[in-house]
């Protein structure tokens, strides 16, 4: 069973690295604007398994380094995630919630209602698009 709860953000760090950027190291996991967000972790059998961090700037909310382990990849846990997080952001009354998407994610955050916005960019080797949903039309 999976349990999803707020973590302080230093718990993110690890599994942002292995998920994300495995060159890296650790401490290059901490960003500044960790300490003004909400960090959520899913556990699975007491282990962490996924984490995505959350930042708001008036009504509009962004969600980053959003990394489920390698090992429990397709069983659900991002989708677990991403609706606890849309559920968190509608609950503060937020109206749009966006990320920088890796292109590789684009197809799953379109099936939870993202949309593309803008231009493809390119940030440490990696291409991202703006995806968002409005959370006005619910």
């Amino acid at each position: 069973m999976l349990s999803i709860e707020q973590i302080r953000p230093e718990l993110t760090w690890r599994l942002r690295r292995e998920a994300l950027y495995p060159a890296e190291p650790l401490h290059a996991m901490e960003m500044e604007e960790d300490n003004h967000g909400y960090h959520f972790g899913a556990f699975m059998d007491n282990a962490l398994v996924g984490v995505v961090s959350l930042f708001q700037k008036d009504d509009n909310w962004q969600f980053r380094k959003f990394a489920v382990s390698d090992k429990v990849q397709k069983q659900g846990i991002g989708t677990q995630l991403l609706s606890y997080i849309i559920n968190f952001v509608e609950r503060e009354n937020g109206m749009r919630l966006w990320c920088n998407a890796r292109l590789s994610a684009r197809g799953f955050y379109a099936r939870y209602g993202f949309t593309e916005t803008g231009e493809i960019f390119h940030k440490n080797g990696v291409d991202y698009i703006i995806m968002e949903k409005d959370l006005l039309s619910k």
